[in-house]
């Protein structure tokens, strides 16, 4: 099973299926953001991060233009990855509170982070398209989770859109009509746990849309159906401002 994912994983950083995400993510990659001026971005596809025998999986949108496609890493490097690592490592999830680079030695604990599309689109808005193209790569993955996989957090409503058919695609029944996306949902499918969170972006950490305590809740839910064991690491459930802009 490891050595199905690594060799998918390392298929999806070679894919050049969608002609104005490749543009974008290369032309990200060369201009670059002034702070990060001096380093070299990833500008590909970014494959998925964690344990190939994860049975918690989060699925988020799709990688950041000066996050993800800098670092190479799902949700690192830049403010949605600040507010998810930090809530992993709250309960006991993650080994680290932060996500910097790809070879900051952070790990994940039967967990799994991935998105429905994997290269970074303009304004972060990837097209219906270009989210059915990319879907291969999302149930395939699925397919070689399916022996270990209990739960599943989805991030967004997009997200949630995106998911759903690629959980059937890779064998899953999805009930008809489609469940909609709410926080804090729940939805069964054969026995997976598929629970609905706000997206961990900008906009709704800085609004208190989402709050830390909101996510922590969500995630504890599906850990715990996912039969992970759920443990502070010294912190506590009172809400963590957001990182300062």
């Amino acid at each position: 099973m490891d050595d199905g994912l690594g060799a998918l994983d390392e298929r999806i950083t070679h894919c050049r299926a969608c002609p104005r995400l490749v543009e974008w993510r290369e032309e990200v990659a060369r201009t670059k953001r002034a702070a990060f001026a001096d380093e070299t971005y990833w500008g590909r596809p970014v494959p998925g991060f964690g344990p190939h025998d994860a049975s918690l999986l989060l699925v988020g949108l799709a990688p950041a233009a000066h996050g993800a496609n800098r670092t190479g890493r799902m949700f690192t490097g830049d403010r949605s990855g600040e507010v998810l690592y930090r809530a992993l490592y709250d309960i006991g999830l993650a080994s680290r509170p932060d996500a910097v680079s790809a070879d900051d030695g952070l790990t994940l604990h039967g967990v799994r982070i991935t998105s429905p599309v994997r290269c970074a689109p303009p304004a972060n808005k990837p097209t219906p398209g270009e989210r059915d193209t990319c879907r291969p790569w999302l149930v395939r993955e699925l397919e070689l989770l399916r022996p270990t996989l209990r739960a599943v957090v989805v991030l967004g409503g997009f997200g949630w859109q995106a998911a759903l058919p690629a959980f059937a695609e890779a064998g899953w029944a999805v009930p008809r009509p489609r469940p909609a996306f709410a926080h804090g949902t729940r939805t069964d499918l054969d026995g997976l746990g598929l629970y609905g969170c706000f997206h961990v972006s900008q906009r709704n950490t800085f609004t208190g849309r989402l709050t830390p305590g909101m996510l922590r809740d969500v995630l504890r839910s599906a850990a715990t159906e996912a039969g992970l064991p759920v443990s502070p690491n010294g912190a506590t459930d009172q809400e963590r401002p957001p990182p300062a802009s």
